[in-house]
C-alpha cells in the first residue's frame, strides 16, 4: 500500500471509530444498491436535515456521520481557487483547438488534479468552498454575440462545434470508471443565456422553439445524452416568462421528461433571489415562495442563501416533503457515486498522489493547448520570423503582462510565461537583441498599473526599504505577530502554503505599514490586485475594500501627491482559503509610454505588437465603465483608441511588423487587416501562451487553431445585444462580408482535398458528376437517395506544402429551400488530423438523416425532397480576399433526396 492511500485509510478507519454506531446503518454498507442506502439516510432524516443538505454548503450532519460539504467549485480551464494546478488557455482558446481528442486529455489532467487536491485537502482537514468534487463546468452557452463579456468561458458560437467539444471534455472530467465519478462535471447556463451582463437577473428571453431546438438546446441535450454529464445548472435569466431555476418547461419537460436526465441540478448563484429581489423577476413574494418554486420544478441545489426557507414553505403547504426527498435523493447519489462514503480502498480516484499536481505530463498537455489555440489570421508571408535578427522591439501593454494569459476562473500557476518572456527564451541563444517597451494604456482612462518599487517605499523604522510586515496566524490579526520583517515589495503569490504555518491552505492576515515616499509631484493611480479580503489605507483613511472571494481583481484610484513628501500607507490582507495573492500597485506621472515604444522599434529590425483587450474589463458582471466596454461586456468591437492609434504609428515606421491578439472574444482590427503583415490571435493562452506565441512567430510550430467565432467588421452590423432571435447572427445566419469567417485558420503548409465521395457502393445512393459552379470546388458529386439513410462520407485530405502541420477538416451542411429560416451553412462535424510534407490521409463522417433535414418553426427536424449541399474542407466555401484561407481548399457535393416529405427529429 503507498504511502497516500495508507493516509487515507487511516483517516477513514478514525473517523468510523469516533462516529461509532452511526456508520452501522444501511446506508454505509457498500453491498447494498445506491437506491437503498439513500432510502435508509431519508428514512433517518429531519426535515430541518433535509434541509441543510440543499444549500451549496451542506452542513454536517454528525449523529449520522454525515461531513459538511461545500458543493462549489470551478475548473473552467483548469482546477480553479483551489492553489497550484495546471492552467490552460481560456474556454474559448480551448474552442479554437477544434481537438476533440485533446479536450478529453484536457478534462482528463484537470480531473487527476482536482481528485489528487481533494484527498489532499482532506488529509489537511480542509472541507471548505472549492475543496470538493462537484464542478461547475463547462459553460456551454452560446457565444452568439460578440459583445458578450463571458462569451470566453465558451467554446464557440456553434452548437455542434460546442457539444462535440463539451463531451469529450466532460468525459475526461468525470472518468471511466463503471462504478465511481472522478468529479462531478456540470453543463451550465441552462438555457438560452449569453447576455448583456448587466439584465442577466430581470431578463426575459424570447425565443420561439426552433429558434430553441436549433440553436440553444442541442450542445446541452448532446452533454447529457451523449457526455452523461452528472449536473447542470440553470441560468439567471426567464426564458418566456419562466425563470430557468424554475421552469416547467426546460427543467421538467425538457431535461427530465424528454432528455431523461438523472443527475441533479444546481442554480446560479443567488439565482432564486432573483425570483423575488426589487431588481428581479418579481415572480415570488419572498425567499419561501421562490425555494417553493424552484424546487417543485427540479432544483436540486441552491447556490445562495434562499434554500433553507423551504421549512417555510413546508409547513405553509407550498410544497410537500416529497420534493425536499427527491432533492436530497439526487443529491446523495451524486456523492455516492463520487465514493464520499465508501472505504477508500475502493474508490478508484481516491489513490491519485498529490504529486499529480502539475505533473511534466500535465504540463506538457497545457502547452500543447497552448500552441494548438492560436489562430493565425493572416500572413503576408512574413512569419515565420528569421531568429537571426540582430534586433526586436515587443511594444504593447499586454506584451509582459500575466493576467493576460489567465482569462476568468483560472488557476494558478507558478511560471507564466508572458509573450515577452517567451520571445525573449525562444531567442536566448542567439545575438538577438529584445527591446520591450508597453507604449500605451491598455484604454485611455484604464492606468497601465505596476508593482510598486522597494525604492518608494519606506518602512515604519525609517531605514532601508520597503514595509514593516506583521504576519499573524489567523484572520484576525489578533494575538502577538508570528514573525515581522520588512517585505521590499507587496507583490506576493503564496501558492498553495500558508506563509505563517507552511501549510496547505491555512488562515492567515497580514499587514504592511510605513511610508510612500513620491520623486514627482503629480496624479499617481495607487491600486491592489488581491484576492479574499484585502484593504488599502493612505493617510489613515481607507480607497480600497476588497472581498471579492478567492479570484482576484485589481482595482485602483487616483490622487496627487507631491515630491518630497512621505504618506502614511497601510494593506492589510486576509486569507480565507487556497490562492492567496497581493500586490501594491501604482502608475506614476511623467513617463512618455509613447516615445519609449517609437524609439527602441525605430532601431529595430521587426516590431511584435501584443495589444487586444484583458480580462480587467470584459467579463462577469464587472464594475467597469470605459469607452468600449460597459459592466463586463462590450460596447463595440475595436481595439481601444489608445492602442489603435499607437499601432499606426509603429506601421508608418515600415518595420516588419507582427500583430498579436490578446482577448476573449472578436476584434474587429479592420485596418490592421489591410495594413499589418501578420496577424495571430492567441486568446487568453494560459500559462505558457508566450511560449506558444513565440514559437509559433519564429517558426518552432505550425500554428493550427481555426476560428470558433466569427470576426465581424462592425458592431453596427449586428442586431441588438439583447435580442436572441438568431437573425443575422453567427456565420449560420449572418450574410454580410466579415473579416475572418468562423472555421478560418492559416497554416504555413497547405492541404489539398480530393477523392469527396458519399458512400456509393454501400446501398446508400446512385453517384453522378455535376458540373461545379464553386471556385473552390475540384469537381462536384451528386448522390441520390429516396429513402433517409445514414450516408457515410469520405474526403482524401493532402499536406501539398513543405512543412508538417496540422488541419481540421470541417463537414458543412447547407439545405436549400427551407421554409423556417434555414441556416445558410451549418457546421456538422470536424477532426484535426496531421500530416508531414506530401502525406496523405483519408478522413471519414457519417451524416445521420436528422443533419440533412430543415428545422420547423415547431422545432421538428423534416427531410423534405430537393438538394442538400455538402461541403468538406479546412474552412467554410466562398469567403473572399483575406476572409479566404489560401493554405486550405474545400470540394463539395450534393445529396439529392427524391423520396417523401418526413418528420426525422421531434
Amino acid at each position: 500500500m503507498n504511502r497516500s492511500l495508507l493516509i487515507i485509510s487511516i483517516i477513514f478507519i478514525t473517523i468510523s471509530c469516533r462516529q461509532g454506531s452511526e456508520r452501522d446503518i444501511p446506508f454505509y454498507d457498500q453491498s447494498l444498491s445506491n437506491e437503498q442506502r439513500i432510502a435508509d439516510l431519508i428514512s433517518r432524516m429531519t426535515l430541518e436535515e433535509k434541509i441543510s443538505q440543499l444549500n451549496y454548503d451542506a452542513a454536517a450532519i454528525g449523529r449520522l456521520g454525515i461531513p459538511e460539504y461545500n458543493w462549489w467549485n470551478e475548473c473552467l480551464h483548469g482546477v480553479g481557487r483551489a492553489g497550484l494546478a495546471t492552467v490552460f488557455p481560456q474556454a474559448i482558446g480551448m474552442g479554437a483547438t477544434w481537438n476533440k481528442e485533446l479536450m478529453n486529455r484536457i478534462g482528463t489532467v484537470i480531473s487527476d488534479e482536482a481528485r489528487a487536491k481533494h484527498e489532499e485537502f482532506l488529509r489537511n482537514n480542509k472541507r471548505s468552498i472549492y475543496y470538493g468534487l462537484t464542478f461547475w463546468t463547462p459553460n456551454i452557452n452560446i457565444f452568439r454575440d460578440p459583445r458578450w463579456g463571458r462569451g470566453q468561458e465558451t467554446y464557440g458560437e456553434d452548437p455542434r462545434l460546442t457539444g462535440l467539444l463539451a463531451v469529450p471534455f466532460i468525459e475526461g472530467l468525470q472518468g471511466t470508471d463503471p462504478k465511481y465519478l472522478k468529479l462531478v462535471a456540470t453543463s451550465k447556463h441552462f438555457a438560452v443565456h449569453s447576455g448583456p451582463e448587466s439584465e442577466r437577473h430581470s431578463m426575459n428571453v424570447e425565443v420561439d422553439e426552433g429558434g430553441l431546438r436549433e440553436t440553444y438546446l442541442p450542445a446541452f441535450e448532446m452533454t447529457v445524452k451523449e457526455g452523461g454529464v452528472a449536473s447542470v445548472m440553470c441560468a439567471y435569466n426567464r426564458v418566456r416568462e419562466e425563470a430557468c431555476c424554475g421552469s416547467n418547461l426546460l427543467l421538467k419537460r425538457i431535461l427530465r421528461d424528454e432528455w431523461n436526465f438523472q443527475g441533479y441540478v444546481v442554480s446560479d448563484c443567488w439565482a432564486l433571489a432573483d425570483f423575488y429581489s426589487k431588481d428581479g423577476h418579481h415572480l415570488s413574494s419572498g425567499p419561501a415562495a421562490a425555494a417553493a418554486l424552484s424546487y417543485s420544478m427540479g432544483t436540486d441545489l441552491n447556490c445562495g442563501v434562499t434554500s433553507p426557507y423551504l421549512k417555510e414553505a413546508v409547513e405553509k403547504g407550498l410544497i410537500g416533503e416529497e420534493v425536499v426527498d427527491q432533492a436530497v435523493r439526487r443529491l446523495f447519489l451524486a456523492r455516492l457515486r463520487l465514493g464520499m462514503f465508501d472505504s477508500p480502498d475502493s474508490v478508484t480516484w481516491s489513490k491519485l498522489p498529490y504529486s499529480t499536481v502539475r505533473s511534466e505530463v500535465n504540463l506538457s498537455v497545457a502547452l500543447q493547448a497552448s500552441r494548438e489555440s492560436l489562430v493565425l489570421l493572416k500572413n503576408n508571408g512574413l512569419l515565420p520570423l528569421q531568429k537571426d535578427l540582430k534586433n526586436i522591439a515587443v511594444i504593447g501593454p499586454l506584451a509582459d503582462d500575466y493576467k493576460i494569459l489567465l482569462g476568468n476562473y483560472h488557476g494558478t500557476s507558478d511560471q507564466l510565461i508572458t509573450p515577452l518572456q517567451g520571445i525573449k527564451n525562444i531567442l536566448a541563444t542567439g545575438g538577438t537583441r529584445v527591446s520591450f517597451a508597453p507604449g500605451c494604456a491598455v484604454a485611455e482612462e484604464l492606468p497601465l498599473l505596476k508593482t510598486i518599487p522597494s525604492g518608494y517605499l519606506v518602512p515604519l523604522t525609517g531605514e532601508g526599504n520597503g514595509l514593516s510586515a506583521s504576519y499573524y496566524g489567523n484572520r484576525e490579526f489578533s494575538g502577538e505577530p508570528a514573525f515581522t520583517h520588512i517585505d521590499s515589495l507587496v507583490d506576493f503569490f503564496w501558492y498553495d502554503e500558508s506563509p505563517v504555518t507552511k501549510k496547505l491552505a491555512d488562515d492567515f492576515s497580514v499587514r504592511w505599514e510605513g511610508f510612500l515616499a513620491p520623486e514627482k509631484s503629480g496624479t499617481y493611480s495607487l491600486g491592489l490586485n488581491a484576492c479574499n479580503a484585502s484593504k488599502l489605507y493612505l493617510e489613515d483613511s481607507l480607497y480600497l475594500k476588497f472581498d471579492n472571494g478567492h479570484e482576484p481583481g485589481e482595482r485602483y484610484f487616483h490622487i496627487d501627491l507631491e515630491a518630497g513628501k512621505q504618506y502614511k500607507i497601510k494593506v492589510e490582507f486576509i486569507n480565507y482559503g487556497n490562492d492567496p495573492q497581493v500586490h501594491l500597485l501604482w502608475q506614476a506621472p511623467g513617463r512618455d509610454l509613447e516615445k519609449e515604444a517609437l524609439d527602441i522599434a525605430g532601431k529595430a529590425d521587426a516590431v511584435i505588437l501584443v495589444m487586444g483587450i484583458t480580462p480587467q474589463i470584459e467579463g462577469e458582471q464587472m464594475p467597469v465603465q470605459l469607452k468600449g466596454f460597459a459592466g463586463g461586456d462590450r460596447t463595440d468591437l475595436v481595439l481601444p483608441e489608445s492602442q489603435e492609434s499607437l499601432m499606426k504609428k509603429f506601421v508608418a515606421l515600415n518595420k516588419p511588423t507582427v500583430l498579436v491578439l490578446i482577448g476573449g472574444s472578436a476584434i474587429a482590427v479592420n485596418w490592421a487587416d489591410q495594413h499589418v503583415p501578420a496577424i495571430l490571435d492567441a486568446w487568453y493562452p494560459g500559462e505558457f501562451g508566450g511560449q506558444a506565441i513565440a514559437e509559433a512567430i519564429f517558426g518552432d510550430i505550425n500554428p493550427s487553431g481555426k476560428l470558433p467565432v466569427t470576426f465581424y467588421r462592425s458592431v453596427n452590423d449586428l442586431p441588438p445585444f439583447g435580442e436572441y432571435s438568431m437573425e443575422n447572427r453567427t456565420y449560420k445566419y449572418f450574410r454580410g462580408p466579415v473579416l475572418y469567417p468562423f472555421g478560418h485558420g492559416l497554416s504555413y503548409t497547405s492541404f489539398g482535398y480530393t477523392g469527396l465521395s458519399f458512400g456509393v457502393g454501400a446501398g446508400v445512393g446512385v453517384s453522378v458528376k455535376i458540373p461545379s459552379s464553386d471556385k473552390d470546388s475540384v469537381g462536384e458529386l451528386m448522390v441520390e437517395i429516396e429513402e433517409p439513410a445514414d450516408i457515410p462520407v469520405s474526403v482524401k485530405v493532402r499536406n501539398t506544402g513543405t512543412r508538417e502541420g496540422m488541419e481540421t477538416v470541417q463537414l458543412y451542411v447547407s439545405v436549400e429551400g427551407a421554409a423556417y429560416p434555414a441556416p445558410r451553412i451549418a457546421l456538422q462535424d470536424f477532426v484535426k488530423i496531421n500530416l508531414a510534407p506530401g502525406e496523405s490521409k483519408e478522413v471519414s463522417f457519417t451524416l445521420h438523416p436528422d443533419q440533412l433535414a430543415a428545422m420547423t418553426e415547431s422545432g421538428e427536424k423534416i427531410l423534405k425532397p430537393g438538394n442538400i449541399k455538402i461541403y468538406v474542407g479546412g474552412k467554410q466555401p466562398g469567403m473572399k480576399g483575406n476572409s479566404d484561407a489560401r493554405t486550405t481548399e474545400v470540394v463539395s457535393g450534393i445529396i439529392k433526396y427524391t423520396g417523401q416529405e418526413i418528420v426525422v427529429r421531434k
